[in-house]
């Protein structure tokens, strides 16, 4: 496991119960991998944000921020929350219609005891930490050639 660099995210997993805690380290642990292995994407920030556990690609600015948390009001599920701005879920919706329950444009919502689809999530982890990249990359093709 990936030690964590900020004590208030390590206090803030400490609080969830064990078995909460055992998916959220998933997730994070699923998170890092992910960056590491994004091409562009470089190292994360972890912190919290809005009170979450968040993963900023301060370093590199490919990304928008990955936020995971488990709230005490809804004990059986928790989630990963993506910039509702973005219309990140939206294409998760469209690709992965079956594998995810979602929260409107916010959210991929686990209960507890499901089994969470790593590959699936993977991507759309994967798409949120290159959200910026892809967008510049996309503007970039578009815009006519200098002459």
């Amino acid at each position: 496991m990936k030690p964590f660099s900020d004590p208030a995210v390590e206090a803030h997993f400490q609080r969830y119960p064990a078995t909460v805690r055992k998916k959220m380290l998933a997730i994070r642990e699923l998170i890092f991998d992910v960056a590491a292995g994004t091409e562009g994407v470089g190292e994360l920030q972890e912190t919290l944000k809005w009170g979450e556990p968040a993963y900023v690609t301060a370093q590199s600015k490919s990304g928008s921020t990955v936020r995971i948390d488990w709230k005490p009001k809804t004990p059986g599920q928790y989630a990963v929350y993506f910039n509702c701005n973005t219309g990140l879920v939206d294409t998760f919706k469209t690709m992965f219609p079956e594998d995810f329950k979602y929260e409107g444009r916010r959210a991929i919502v686990f209960g507890v005891g499901e089994r969470i689809p790593r590959d699936a999530l993977a991507v759309c982890i994967a798409a949120s930490l290159t959200h910026h990249a892809q967008k510049r990359h996309a503007a970039s093709r578009r815009a006519p050639n200098a002459a």
